[in-house]
């Protein structure tokens, strides 16, 4: 089997730059996968994609290289299984809030002995390689994420369930859950109880020896938080960095233009 990059990445002691796809295009993945992201993942929870998308997406950044993994939906055994078998090599399962739903998690991630997956790895095989069912249980990440204050009372006992290989936080839903509602969903967070909470899952991670992922909205951000000590972040997704680079092209055409001219007529025009 093909060897997870991360896990190589991680040995070197160097931090992993994870980019996100929420729009439903082959070549939208395709053109994400080009750049220099190390791993990327396939919002299907959040994001306009389906199953048949996701097969799609995979197959069209398979060439680049790149790490991929999947957001699935919920706890559900059909899709976290469905998607491994369609060639992720990790799991991010949104909504993880106590012990016995990680263990659970993990049972539908993992062959027996360690858990109770089907073997079907339909696209897996081929994508993979040789040896899948004997290595893929060590070679695909499981990530739990940690986005209410439910599982952050619950933080000490799902950090250490066994197998898990690390916890990514969902700033947005944090945030929003801790503050009762008072806090808008955001990435970046700057008050200071998000920032403390983020920071004891960081800590909470190390201490049970598993990764640390966090989703942000910028690359200073990212880079803030691996300066932290988180192992992973992801920056911005493809539908947010569309909308800026169309939000920043725009601006520019109205800053040059000026408003003097009639509509549809360049400046200086004939």
């Amino acid at each position: 089997m093909r060897k997870n990059r991360l896990r190589e990445i991680w040995a070197e002691g160097r931090p992993v730059l994870h980019g996100w796809l929420s729009i439903a295009s082959p070549f939208n993945a395709e053109i994400m996968a080009a750049q220099d992201y190390d791993a990327i993942s396939i919002d299907i929870q959040h994001g306009a994609v389906d199953y048949k998308d996701v097969l799609a997406m995979f197959q069209a950044m398979r060439a680049s290289g790149k790490v991929l993994m999947a957001r699935v939906p919920w706890l559900d055994p059909s899709w976290i299984m469905k998607v491994l078998d369609a060639g992720a090599y990790g799991i991010i399962c949104p909504m993880i809030n106590t012990r016995a739903q990680a263990e659970e998690f993990l049972r539908y991630m993992r062959y027996p002995p360690l858990g109770e997956r089907s073997f079907g790895p339909t696209r897996a095989a081929y994508a993979a390689g040789a040896d899948y069912a004997a290595e893929a249980n060590h070679e695909i990440l499981a990530w739990a994420m940690i986005e209410t204050a439910e599982a952050m009372r619950n933080l000490d006992e799902i950090a250490a369930t066994p197998g898990l290989d690390g916890i990514y936080v969902g700033p947005a839903d944090l945030a929003f859950s801790l503050s009762e509602g008072r806090l808008t969903p955001a990435f970046d967070r700057e008050e200071p109880e998000v920032i403390a909470a983020i920071q004891t899952i960081l800590a909470a991670c190390k201490r049970n020896g598993l990764k640390a992922a966090l989703h942000c909205g910028t690359p200073e951000y990212a880079a803030r938080a691996i300066g932290w000590g988180f192992d992973m972040t992801t920056v911005s997704g493809d539908s947010r960095l569309l909308a800026q680079a169309a939000a920043q092209s725009v601006a520019t055409w109205r800053q040059l233009t000026d408003g003097s001219t009639a509509p549809g007529t360049p400046k200086g025009g004939y």
